[in-house]
């Protein structure tokens, strides 16, 4: 496939942002450019979706950050060693509608 030309500039919204350059490492690695890094507002950890435009030019998308960040992950530490079943899910759940039914305060 040949590659395409290009002309120097590309752009986000209405700037237009002087090209670039990064060397591909031996691990298949580039360094983002730290001017292109900060216009993006990317951090380290950002996660980027790649894809192949129909020009056959590599199109690097900042992928949206969850909005929970690392909070799933913060509690993990509380959680038994294995989960419950659904049968002693059942169970709990059994237990606490005849409790509540039969009146008996909260635990």
């Amino acid at each position: 496939m040949p590659v395409p030309e290009v002309s120097g500039l590309y752009t986000r919204s209405e700037q237009e942002i002087p090209m670039a350059t990064s060397t591909l490492t031996s691990k298949g690695q580039v360094t983002i450019p730290k001017e292109i890094r900060e216009r993006l507002g990317l951090k380290e950890g950002d996660r980027l979706a790649i894809e192949l435009d129909e020009q056959g030019r590599v199109v690097l998308c900042p992928e949206p950050r969850d909005p929970l960040g690392r909070l799933p992950g913060l509690l993990r530490h509380l959680a038994p060693a294995r989960p419950a079943t659904i049968q002693e899910m059942d169970e709990a759940i059994g237990r606490e509608v005849v409790r509540r039914f039969q009146g008996e305060p909260d635990s």
